[in-house]
């Protein structure tokens, strides 16, 4: 449902995400046990009921949850937002940073999921909305993520780079991409701090709650679908690049390395630097 209703009725994630919420709450008073937290199985043959105790006594070790800390946390990052906008907002001309801002922001909030749910909106956003990159661009800021080390969410830093570049403004192309591409790594990653130091002193308090627990799978139910729609979007332009024109070498070396992770077992590595290869190799010839 969640594919259909992002890729085919183009209904905006954050909304997707909230009703996956909805849906597994509500069904935890319907059914229950339809709702839980997934278990595992390991290959032992023992289960894993989902949770890992942190601390016992949770004041002992420092992370009871605590009003005044968290008024705290949120404060100093609400400035940490604060002040960087404001700068931005006075240096730009075109306020293409103070922009990436927000968006980064915006798109910080929604990553549940993680980058393969969110990178969808993003290239969406940075190709059509902004014009900050072309999509041929984006695609090989996709690829330069996925083979270099660090998280795929990196790739944010790629489109701000390319924002930075293309409307430098009064600076020079080369300093208006190291700006844009440290505006979109920091307003990427700080609201993922200020989750980090004000929930999680609470995980340890809510890790029974079934309501809590409920909503979570729901919202890691609709998650897969939400995966599957960046997979088929990147897969659309990856193999039709061009209006009537289809990429066969991206067709047959696509199911070969999914014939090669999925059955014959090969790690990823080797299938993404022999695919490079292959690329390299079949753009000289």
């Amino acid at each position: 449902m969640s594919f259909i209703a992002i890729f085919f009725l183009k209904i905006p994630f954050p909304l997707i995400i909230i009703a996956a919420a909805v849906i597994g709450i509500s069904g935890s008073f319907m059914f229950s046990n339809k709702f839980q937290t997934s278990k595992f199985r390991d290959v032992r043959g023992l289960e894993d009921e989902g949770y890992v105790v942190i601390c016992e006594n949770a004041d002992e070790c420092h992370i009871g949850p605590s009003s005044g800390k968290s008024i705290g946390v949120l404060v100093s990052f609400i400035m940490l937002w604060v002040i960087p906008v404001a700068i931005l907002y006075s240096i730009s001309a075109h306020k293409v940073f103070f922009t990436e801002a927000l968006f980064f922001t915006k798109a910080a909030f929604m990553t549940f999921g993680g980058a393969y749910s969110v990178l969808a909106y993003i290239a969406q956003a940075g190709v059509e909305q902004y014009s900050w990159l072309t999509r041929p661009q984006m695609m090989d800021g996709l690829g330069l993520a996925e083979t270099t080390p660090g998280p795929l969410i990196m790739v944010v830093q790629f489109v701000g780079f390319m924002a930075g570049w293309n409307y430098h403004g009064n600076l020079s192309p080369l300093s208006g991409a190291v700006i844009g591409s440290l505006t979109a790594t920091y307003f990427t990653f700080l609201p993922s701090f200020m989750f980090i130091f004000l929930g999680a002193p609470y995980i340890e308090k809510f890790r029974d709650n079934q309501k809590i627990s409920s909503a979570l799978s729901g919202i890691t139910a609709a998650v897969v679908g939400v995966v599957l729609n960046l997979a088929v979007w990147f897969g659309i332009y990856v193999i039709f690049p061009q209006t009537g024109r289809i990429n066969w070498f991206a067709i047959i070396l696509g199911i070969i390395s999914f014939t090669a992770m999925q059955w014959l077992k090969i790690g990823m590595i080797p299938v993404i630097a022999v695919s490079g290869i292959a690329g390299v190799v079949w753009n000289l010839f």
